[in-house]
């Protein structure tokens, strides 16, 4: 399975779309799948459902985070590195879908604190499913172009 059909499951069995990307990935992170879920679950729904940046985006940045970040306050090369990835990664998925920001990707204005239930009527009005496959898929290849598997 892929990891943006793993996100995609992930958020059809109830994660938000951050924890849904993140997860996805959890095989190859430093972490265990519990921190992860705790990590990234401030930001389903533009963090919090405030519906600014979407939550498949900020799982994205998470995994190019714990794949390819820096912890040395000093790195100013790496941060540079970093936050380069991330304009290209975000502007990708921007591309793609018009927006990075959830009200403008889901055509709603800001919402209550309280999630919806996951309803074959909220699927078919949600383009969220959709979002957090392209936000694992473009992670995704990044990493596979950029870490190769090795041969045996």
């Amino acid at each position: 399975m892929t990891k943006r059909e793993l996100a995609m499951q992930n958020f059809k069995n109830g994660y938000n779309c951050a924890q849904s990307v993140l997860l996805a990935f959890s095989d190859e992170l430093c972490l265990d799948p519990e921190t992860l879920k705790m990590i990234s679950s401030p930001f389903g729904g533009g963090m919090g459902r405030m519906r600014e940046v979407c939550g498949a985006v900020s799982g994205m940045l998470m995994v190019a985070g714990l794949k390819c970040g820096y912890s040395d306050p000093q790195a100013t090369d790496e941060k540079a590195k970093l936050y380069s990835l991330v304009q290209k990664l975000a502007g990708e998925f921007k591309e793609k879908n018009g927006s990075i920001i959830c009200r403008e990707l889901l055509g709603v204005p800001d919402s209550s604190p309280s999630p919806e239930k996951r309803t074959a009527e909220y699927y078919k009005k949600r383009p969220c499913v959709e979002l957090v496959g392209d936000a694992a898929g473009i992670i995704e290849n990044y990493l596979q172009n950029e870490f190769p598997p090795k041969n045996s």
